[in-house]
């Protein structure tokens, strides 16, 4: 279900389980920068590991960039 569909449900609890995903994929990522541990995602339709470091770096760049409006 793309976007514009998903906008469209009528299940609230549907439109709702974008965000949740999203929420839980950014607590995976603390997690895995807490305990040093790798996670796994998919981009581009291929399966990649992601190590603590590289989240670490990419969450330390995300910080730095300004807040979109």
């Amino acid at each position: 279900m793309i976007q514009n569909e998903l906008s469209k449900a009528k299940d609230q609890d549907l439109i709702a389980s974008v965000l949740a995903m999203k929420r839980a994929a950014s607590l995976a990522r603390q997690v895995a920068v807490q305990t040093g541990t790798a996670i796994v995602v998919t981009k581009d339709e291929k399966i990649i590991r992601r190590t603590a470091a590289e989240l670490m770096t990419e969450s330390l760049s995300d910080t730095n960039k300004p807040a979109a409006l």
